[in-house]
């Protein structure tokens, strides 16, 4: 069940990352979903790092981490992906 769980939060936070970015992000909703779970696991690392990762209530600076880490993941996954693709530069 975790990992259902892992892929739904990560498919969430990959679609909010990709909101709060601008311009359009080229990839596919299944690599949405790996760097939402690639950046929710990054958040819970920094999160730790810094002793945030379990606080009573609702962990708002862990999930405000999580969300970080997946805009990061994306904004450097998807020109990653593009290049890979063969649509990184057009030329005329």
């Amino acid at each position: 069940m975790s990992w259902l769980w892992a892929i739904v939060v990560g498919l969430v936070l990959g679609i909010l990352a990709r909101g709060l970015l601008p311009g359009r992000q080229n990839i596919p909703l299944w690599l949405t979903a790996i760097f939402g779970i690639l950046g929710g696991i990054l958040g819970n690392a920094v999160a730790g790092w810094i002793g945030v990762e379990d606080t009573r209530g609702i962990d708002w600076i862990r999930h405000i981490l999580q969300l970080a880490g997946a805009v990061l993941i994306v904004a450097l996954g998807t020109p990653l992906y593009a290049s890979i693709r063969g649509q990184g530069r057009r030329t005329a």
